[in-house]
C-alpha cells in the first residue's frame, strides 16, 4: 500500500466472518494505510472473537456451552449487540429473536453441521423450547448474562452490521474525514467525498444470480451518516420436494419463512438496526412487513416474486433516502 495523498479516495479489503470487507475512504495526505487497515481487521475480529458460533472459543459459543443457572459476562461489545437485539425483537414482536439458534442449526444453516432438510414436527417443538427471547435475564447493567438451560445465541443476523459500524467509527477517531464500510453487504457510510458530495451506494436489484440485471429499475441511496443492509433468500436456502426453504427462520413457529421476499433492504441510522430489521421484516413477509415499515416510519424496500416477475414495494421513508 502507498500512502495517501492530499484529499485522495483510498480503497481497502479483507476477509471476516465467512465475507469479504472493504473500505472507502476520503484520507489526509500521508495517511498510514496499513495501520488502517490492521485497525479495521482488528475490530472485526474482534466481533469474531466474541460472536462467532464457529469459533469454539468465541463467548457466544462459551455461553451456549455453560450450565443451566449460571451467569455468564459479556464483552462491551457483546452487550451492546445484545441489547439491539432485544430491542427490535421486542418492538417487532419477536419476529426477530437471537435465540433463534437451536431453529437453525436443526434446519441445518447453522454452525453444527447438520444437513439441510425438514426436520419433524416433534423436533422443531422441541427446539422451540430452548429458545424465547424473554427468557434472557442480565444484571450488571446487562454485562451479565443468565444462562436459563439449553440457549443458543444467534447474532449472525446483526454481528456484520454491527462490524461495519464499529470499523467506521474506528476509521473515524482515526481522523478519517468520510468512509463507506462494507461487511458482507452491509454498509456504514459517514462524511463527505472530495468532491462534497455524500456517498451514494446501488441498492441490490438481483432476487437471483440469474436474474436480468434490468428486471428492475436501479435504486441509488444516498447515505449522509447511515447505513443499509439487506437480507433476502438468494444466498442460503435448500429445495425438498419441490419446494424453497431459505434460511431465514421464523422464530415465532420454528420453520423458514414461507413465500420469504426476494430482498429486504433497510436504511437506517446504524448497520446494527438496519441488519436486524432487514431481518424482521423479512420474517414478518413482503405484505406484513410494508404494514409494518410504513407504521413505524421505517425506511424499508421490498423485492418479492410474483407470477409476473419481481414487484418491488417501498416506504416513503426509504424513498426519501434515494438518489434524485
Amino acid at each position: 500500500m502507498e500512502q495517501a495523498t492530499a484529499g485522495s479516495l483510498a480503497s481497502l479489503g479483507g476477509e471476516s466472518m465467512g465475507t469479504r470487507w472493504s473500505a472507502r475512504m476520503h484520507v489526509r495526505a500521508g495517511a498510514d494505510l496499513h495501520a488502517l487497515h490492521a485497525g479495521i481487521q482488528q475490530q472485526l475480529d474482534r466481533v469474531v472473537a466474541q460472536m462467532s458460533p464457529w469459533e469454539a472459543e468465541s463467548d457466544i459459543s462459551r455461553y451456549r456451552r455453560a450450565p443451566a443457572g449460571s451467569w455468564q459476562a459479556l464483552p462491551a461489545e457483546f452487550a451492546a449487540v445484545l441489547d439491539c437485539a432485544l430491542e427490535v425483537a421486542a418492538a417487532s414482536d419477536g419476529a426477530f429473536d437471537p435465540t433463534v439458534g437451536p431453529l437453525v442449526d436443526l434446519w441445518g444453516f447453522g454452525s453444527t453441521g447438520t444437513p439441510r432438510r425438514i426436520p419433524s414436527p416433534e423436533a422443531i417443538a422441541q427446539a422451540r423450547l430452548h429458545a424465547g427471547w424473554q427468557r434472557l435475564q442480565r444484571r450488571d447493567e446487562g454485562r451479565q448474562l443468565l444462562q436459563p438451560g439449553g440457549v443458543q445465541l444467534d447474532l449472525s443476523a446483526i454481528a456484520k452490521g454491527y462490524g461495519a459500524d464499529l470499523a467506521a467509527a474506528h476509521l473515524r477517531d482515526r481522523g478519517v474525514a468520510a468512509a463507506l464500510v462494507e461487511v458482507g453487504g452491509e454498509i456504514r457510510g459517514y462524511g463527505r467525498k472530495p468532491d462534497g458530495e455524500p456517498w451514494r451506494v446501488l441498492v441490490e436489484s438481483e432476487a437471483d444470480a440469474g436474474a436480468g440485471v434490468d428486471e428492475l429499475p436501479p435504486r441509488v441511496l444516498v447515505l449522509d451518516d447511515l447505513a443499509v443492509a439487506t437480507s433476502g433468500d438468494r444466498w442460503h436456502r435448500f429445495e425438498q420436494e419441490g419446494r424453497r426453504y431459505t434460511h431465514t427462520i421464523d422464530p415465532r413457529s420454528g420453520t423458514p419463512v414461507a413465500d420469504a421476499a426476494a430482498a429486504v433492504t433497510v436504511v437506517a441510522a446504524d448497520a446494527m438496526h438496519a441488519d436486524a430489521w432487514a431481518t424482521a421484516l423479512t420474517v414478518m413477509g413482503a405484505a406484513a412487513g410494508l404494514e409494518f415499515a410504513s407504521a413505524h416510519a421505517l425506511a424499508a424496500r421490498f423485492v418479492a416474486r410474483t407470477g409476473a416477475g419481481l414487484e418491488e414495494t417501498m416506504t416513503g421513508a426509504f424513498k426519501a433516502h434515494l438518489a434524485p
